[in-house]
């Protein structure tokens, strides 16, 4: 099963949207919204680019290790998925 995107309200008329993967563990929660159609919107907008991505490593550790030149990393997204070096 595919992961499920909730739409929730965060009070004062706010709204936020969490990805929750099948197993029940959340990937991700989103900002704040003014609006339930700004929070769709963001769950588009996530649907759209999450795949082609680019993950930006801006940790102290990994910076320390390779240098910041190589911490851009595109994602592989099939079966076996890694991070791979740009």
């Amino acid at each position: 099963m595919a992961g499920i995107f909730e739409i929730a309200e965060a009070g004062g008329k706010k709204y936020f949207f969490k990805l929750t993967a099948s197993d029940g563990t959340v990937v991700a929660v989103s900002p704040l919204f003014n609006t339930i159609k700004g929070a769709a919107a963001g769950i588009n907008a996530v649907r759209e680019n999450a795949a082609t991505g680019l993950i930006v490593d801006k940790s102290q550790a990994r910076s320390k290790s390779i240098g910041s030149h190589h911490a851009a990393m595109k994602v592989s997204t099939g079966p076996g998925a890694r991070l791979a070096p740009s």
